[in-house]
C-alpha cells in the first residue's frame, strides 16, 4: 500500500454514502497539557450557515412548553415540557461546565422513526440546557428519546465536562417501536478518541456502569430484527446497527485514523487494511497519545487533509492536485469513466463546513470561563478559531444568525469573509495559503496570550464582571478576525490577480514604479507536476515547442 493511487484506480464499486458530515476528535484530561477536557466538531453540510446560536439561562413556569424544531430543515417537530430552571448555551457548550457535539452515521434506514418528536440536533441543545456533567447528559438524552421518541439517523455523540468524556452512540427502532437503542463509552482517562459517520462501538463490557452504559434491550432489538446472533459477549453495537463497507471505513474512520496516526504511541499502518478494504482488525476506539496535546494541536488536526499519509493528496500521482497542490476535491465523492468507479479522499478539513469548534472544558480555571470553545465558521483550514464562553450573554454580531445567510452575503459576516478567503485560496493554494496562514496563526496566537490573561484576570473578578470581561473579550476577537479576514480576501484578490503574482515591497505594501505605475507582476505559472502530466499527456506533441 505505498501508492495510495493504485488503491484509487482499483476501486470498481466503491460504496460511498452520499453525504459524509461531520468530524469529532477528543482528548481527555490526562492527555492534554494543561488538563483540559477537548472535544471537536467540524459541522459539515452543504446547507449550513454557519453562525454561533444563543439560549440565556431562564426560569420556567409551571406548564410551560418547550417547541422542537429538527435542526436540518427547521421543520416543527412538535413541543414537549419545559424544565423549571434551564442553563445558559452557546452552541455545542452551557455555562456549566459541558460540552455536546455529534456526528451521522445513518444506520439501517428501516429504524428512522418518522413520528419521533426528538432529532439528534435539538438531543443536543436540550442536554445542554438541563445538564450540568457527561452522565447528566446522556441521561437526558436517552430519556428523551425513550420517551418522545428519537427522529434522527444512527449518530455518535461527543459528551463531556471539566473532569470526563463519553462517546453516545444510538439509532432508533423503526416506525412501529418508540425510543432507541443506545450505548455509551467513557473514553480513559489519559486516551484520545473520535468518530466520523460511522459507528465505533465495537464489543463493550456488560457489567461496568461506571464506563459503559446501554439500553436494556441494545442486545435483544438486535436479535429480534436478525441483526445479531451470536453471544451476548462478542456483540458489536456498530456491525450490528451500521453499515460497515468501504465508504464507512475509507470515508469515515479515515478521518479518525489519521488523527491516531499522527499522535497515538502504536503504529497505526496495520488498520490500512480496514480502512481500505473494510477487513482485518478494526480501529480502536481510543488509543494513548505519545505525548500530551494542546488546544493548538486540537485545532490543527481540525484543519488535517491527511498530510504525510497514505491517503495524502497532493504527495503522490494524484492528478486531483491540479496545478496549484491543492487537498480539495468538489462533489461528489465518486465518479465514473469507462465503466470504472473512482473516489475522492474525504477528509477532515473540507470546503462544506458551516462552523467548526473546539470545545475547552477546564475545571481549574474560574467558573465563568470553565467551559469555553474555539468556534470559527466554514473551513477551518482557511479559517481563525476565536474564543467563545459559556457565560455569553449577546452573540456579537459578526458571528450571529441574524446577520445574513447561506444566500444572502453579508460583508461583516465571519462566514461569509472566511469563504472569500476560502474561495480564492482554494483555487490557487500552494500560492495564497502560505499567506493566510500568517493571518490566520497570527489571530490565534493573540487570541491564546488573551485566554491566558483572562484565566488570572478573570479569578479576581465578581461572577457579573468576570462575564462583562469575557463577553468583550469574544467581541473584539469577532469583530478583528472579520475585519482582518475581508481585508485578507482583498488583498488576495489584487496580489494575485489573473494569474500574476504583484511585487511587494518590504513593508507590505504592493510595488510601484518611480512613476507610480504597478512594477511588472511575476508569473509564478503552475506546479512542476502539472507541467509533467501535460508532457506525458497526448497534448504533448501539439504543444511542444519546437
Amino acid at each position: 500500500m505505498t501508492n495510495r493511487l493504485l488503491s484509487f484506480v482499483a476501486f470498481t464499486a466503491v460504496a460511498m454514502t452520499p453525504a459524509l458530515a461531520c468530524t469529532g476528535l477528543i482528548a481527555t484530561k490526562g492527555a492534554t497539557t494543561d488538563g483540559s477536557v477537548m472535544i471537536t466538531y467540524n459541522a459539515d453540510s452543504h446547507q449550513l450557515y454557519g453562525f454561533l446560536s444563543h439560549a440565556p439561562e431562564a426560569d420556567h413556569a409551571k406548564g410551560e412548553m418547550r417547541k422542537v424544531y429538527d435542526w436540518d430543515t427547521n421543520r416543527y417537530l412538535g413541543e414537549i415540557p419545559q424544565v423549571a430552571h434551564t442553563y445558559a448555551v452557546a452552541g455545542n457548550i452551557n455555562n456549566q461546565g459541558l460540552a455536546v457535539t455529534e456526528s451521522t452515521w445513518g444506520g439501517r434506514e428501516e429504524l428512522v422513526d418518522p413520528n419521533g418528536l426528538i432529532d439528534y440536533g435539538s438531543l443536543i441543545t436540550i442536554a445542554l440546557e438541563r445538564a450540568k456533567t457527561a452522565r447528566e447528559a446522556i441521561d437526558v438524552m436517552t430519556s428523551l428519546v425513550a420517551q418522545y421518541g428519537y427522529a434522527s439517523e444512527g449518530e455518535s455523540f461527543s459528551v463531556a465536562d471539566t473532569n470526563e468524556a463519553w462517546i453516545l452512540e444510538m439509532i432508533g427502532k423503526g416506525p412501529d417501536q418508540k425510543g432507541a437503542v443506545w450505548v455509551a463509552r467513557r473514553v480513559p482517562d489519559g486516551y484520545i478518541s473520535g468518530h466520523a459517520n460511522h459507528s465505533r462501538i465495537h464489543q463493550f463490557p456488560l457489567d461496568d456502569p461506571e464506563n459503559t452504559l446501554y439500553s436494556p434491550d441494545v442486545i435483544s432489538f438486535a436479535r429480534s430484527k436478525g441483526y445479531f446472533d451470536g453471544k451476548d459477549e462478542d456483540f458489536s453495537f456498530s456491525k450490528a446497527y451500521a453499515i460497515t463497507d468501504t465508504g464507512a471505513t475509507r470515508g469515515c474512520d479515515a478521518r479518525v485514523w489519521s488523527f491516531y496516526n499522527r499522535y497515538a504511541q502504536e503504529d497505526m499502518s496495520p488498520y490500512l487494511e480496514w480502512l481500505v478494504k473494510a477487513q482485518g482488525e478494526v480501529l480502536p476506539l481510543w488509543v494513548k497519545p505519545k505525548e500530551k496535546l494542546t488546544a493548538q494541536n486540537m485545532r490543527d488536526m481540525m484543519r488535517d487533509h491527511f498530510e504525510g499519509t497514505y491517503f495524502d493528496m497532493v504527495q503522490d500521482d494524484d492528478p486531483g492536485k491540479g496545478g496549484f497542490e491543492s487537498p480539495y476535491r468538489w462533489r461528489p465523492m465518486t465518479f465514473e469513466v469507462d465503466s470504472v468507479t473512482y473516489l475522492n479522499e474525504r477528509a477532515i478539513s473540507t470546503q462544506q463546513t458551516g462552523f467548526s469548534v473546539v470545545a475547552q472544558l477546564n475545571g481549574a480555571w474560574p467558573r465563568q470561563m470553565q467551559s469555553m470553545m474555539w468556534f470559527t465558521c466554514d473551513d477551518p483550514a482557511i479559517a481563525s478559531y476565536i474564543p467563545v464562553f459559556g457565560s455569553l450573554k449577546e452573540v456579537p454580531w459578526q458571528i450571529s444568525g441574524e446577520n445574513g445567510d447561506l444566500l444572502t452575503l453579508s460583508w461583516d459576516s465571519m462566514f461569509w469573509v472566511n469563504n472569500y478567503v476560502a474561495n480564492q485560496a482554494y483555487n490557487r493554494w500552494s500560492q495564497m495559503y502560505p499567506d493566510v496562514k500568517k493571518v490566520q496563526s497570527d489571530i490565534e496566537n493573540q487570541a491564546e496570550s488573551a485566554l491566558a490573561k483572562a484565566v488570572v484576570e478573570v479569578a479576581s473578578l465578581s461572577d457579573t464582571d468576570g462575564a462583562e470581561y469575557l463577553q468583550n473579550l469574544t467581541a473584539t476577537f469577532a469583530k478583528d478576525a472579520t475585519t482582518r479576514y475581508k481585508n485578507l480576501g482583498d488583498y488576495l484578490l489584487v496580489k494575485y490577480m489573473d494569474g500574476n503574482v504583484k511585487v511587494e515591497n518590504e513593508d507590505g505594501t504592493f510595488a510601484r514604479t518611480p512613476e507610480g505605475v504597478c512594477v511588472q507582476p511575476q508569473w509564478p505559472g503552475y506546479s512542476q507536476h502539472y507541467y509533467r502530466n501535460i508532457a506525458k499527456s497526448p497534448a504533448a506533441s501539439r504543444l511542444r515547442n519546437e
